[in-house]
């Protein structure tokens, strides 16, 4: 578990060297357990340049916690109602240690230019996604994460005027909307799904093609989309009042 948890938290490819001294083991342990996590599939090691990594199994591991979340569960019956009913793809996605993270993908019924995996880590100023943790998330949970993406170039820097007013109108009007920031036809709106306690415990998206970006076609969205956002934050223990 120290391995794993040095791997964990190097945020990407890493030599033996520094996993043994992140962990605090000789490099000749540290390889054995890295021989042995690379039979499981939990780390995995590139062909090129010898750098370990998280492997296959740790994903599957990783996903699989987050999509047994209670929230996502309550969600989950929802989001695929709301496809069902819009005929576009939902999303569901939660904030990890590294990030907003897709946890749950219902497959609309328009072909889209690229799907999103689950377990994707999105680009917190350039999703919709992003946006919503970022407008209502406490800044000292949010503020490192976007410096490290900001700092990785995983994630645009606006001034902080224009960051202030784009979060500003998603908590004015509850939804965020992106237009092929981060694939590009693909336009998405997202809002927030709050807890009992107030809190954003799960953000929901909706991803349109640009083909079919109508106004009309939006409205609808947006509204099926805050009101599939209401009835969940109610089964999550939300009082039922306007």
């Amino acid at each position: 578990m120290r391995v794993l948890t040095a791997i964990e938290r190097g945020g990407g490819p890493m030599p033996l060297s520094r996993i043994a001294a992140d962990s605090g083991l000789a490099p000749s342990k540290t390889h054995r357990y890295l021989v042995s996590l690379h039979r499981t599939g939990l780390v995995s090691q590139e062909v090129g340049t010898g750098l370990y990594n998280l492997g296959p199994a740790a994903r599957r591991l990783g996903v699989e916690a987050l999509r047994r979340v209670d929230e996502v569960s309550t969600a989950s019956p929802h989001a695929a109602a709301l496809r069902d009913r819009i005929g576009h793809t939902v999303y569901l996605a939660v904030w990890t240690d590294e990030g907003p993270s897709m946890v749950r993908q219902d497959h609309g019924f328009h072909p889209l230019p690229l799907l999103l995996r689950v377990g994707s880590i999105l680009p917190i100023v350039d999703s919709s996604i992003g946006r919503v943790f970022l407008a209502y998330l406490p800044d000292p949970l949010t503020r490192p994460i976007l410096l490290a993406q900001q700092q990785r170039k995983e994630t645009t820097t606006l001034p902080a005027e224009e960051l202030s007013a784009v979060l500003a109108e998603v908590r004015q009007t509850g939804l965020a909307a992106v237009r092929g920031t981060v694939v590009t036809g693909l336009n998405v709106v997202s809002t927030p799904v709050f807890g009992p306690g107030g809190t954003v415990e799960l953000v929901l998206s909706v991803a349109v093609p640009a083909r079919i970006d109508a106004e009309q076609d939006l409205a609808q969205i947006n509204a099926e989309l805050l009101a599939t956002s209401r009835a969940i934050a109610i089964d999550l223990g939300q009082p039922d009042t306007v």
